[in-house]
């Protein structure tokens, strides 16, 4: 039943586009133009666009859209496990501290990449989003 919801035409074309959500989900700071995290998720969002133009709008059977956001949600997820060591902790005054703001939005960044993959694998998704929206 849930199944049958998730591919929806409407509900695929929704899920398709909130997809920029995982890559772009950062703490504002990590797009200071002073840091150099900020063109990954820029590059990773414009991936996760163009395979939404070429899907949603122009309506292509083709199967390069689909790997291109399986490789923009999959490179998140690499991405993520390696920036979390080193953006674990911070330095308040003179202490470490734990950044639990960066942590949290890692692993619900994480989560929701390793949905999008499980959702964009599916058959039913390609299927839902072949029928006329």
């Amino acid at each position: 039943m849930l199944r049958r919801t998730l591919t929806t035409p409407g509900m695929v074309v929704a899920i398709l586009v909130l997809q920029l959500i995982p890559p772009v989900l950062f703490p504002p700071k990590s797009f200071s133009p002073q840091t150099q995290e900020w063109w990954l998720p820029v590059l990773l969002a414009l991936m996760i666009v163009i395979a939404d133009i070429e899907l949603i709008v122009r309506r292509s059977n083709a199967t390069w859209p689909w790997h291109l956001m399986s490789f923009a949600q999959g490179f998140n997820i690499i991405s993520r496990l390696m920036m979390v060591w080193p953006h674990a902790t911070i330095t308040v005054g003179k202490q470490l501290a734990l950044n639990g703001p960066y942590l949290i939005l890692t692993a619900l960044s994480l989560a929701l990449s390793v949905f999008m993959l499980w959702y964009i694998e599916l058959p039913e998704t390609r299927l839902g989003l072949a029928r006329k929206v």
